[in-house]
């Protein structure tokens, strides 16, 4: 099961490609774009949530908007009568790889967990030896699982979860013989 995947980097010379690997680059673009996967939030919303200047967040939240990773919604009333307009994640960034992400990514994940209470984080980290053909099965095997789920769509009474993934080259030496 091969699926298209857009696949952005930053030396692409196409401006679109450029613009959206760009949007991508920012940890609180992308903690954005979670908060906003399963329900619509503005941009006073999301600026309070993120703690950050609603004028910095809309700037973000324009951002996102342009280049597809977000949607707004129908407009609706907020307090006194104010009118606010949410957003939605349009799930564009799951089908989009940034080769040169991983660093973003792990920001993202850090700044996710932090302050986390330990019972709340199941961590695993493992050492495997592959060789090419395993590896590239073990990557396939993963994606493929973990799209089996995104695909089936939230369930209506379940919490949600963010689930973080990394697998890299060890740095350990080869054992001398």
């Amino acid at each position: 099961m091969t699926e298209e995947r857009l696949v952005l980097s930053p030396d692409d010379t196409d401006a679109t490609a450029q613009a959206m690997a760009r949007a991508l680059s920012s940890p609180l673009r992308l903690r954005v774009l979670r908060l906003c996967a399963f329900e619509s939030r503005t941009n006073k919303e999301l600026a309070e949530l993120l703690g950050v200047n609603p004028g910095t967040m809309l700037h973000h939240v324009r951002t996102l908007v342009q280049t597809g990773f977000l949607a707004a919604q129908p407009e609706r009333s907020g307090a006194q009568g104010a009118r606010e307009v949410p957003y939605r994640a349009t799930g564009l960034s799951w089908n989009t790889s940034m080769p040169e992400g991983s660093p973003v990514l792990v920001e993202t994940f850090l700044q996710q967990i932090e302050g986390l209470p330990p019972r709340d984080l199941d961590a695993t980290w493992l050492g495997l030896k592959l060789n090419a053909q395993h590896k590239a099965e073990l990557q396939d095997r993963l994606h493929e699982l973990v799209n089996e789920f995104k695909e089936r769509g939230p369930d209506a009474d379940g919490e949600t979860y963010s689930l973080f993934t990394a697998l890299h080259t060890d740095r350990n030496p080869p054992a001398s013989r």
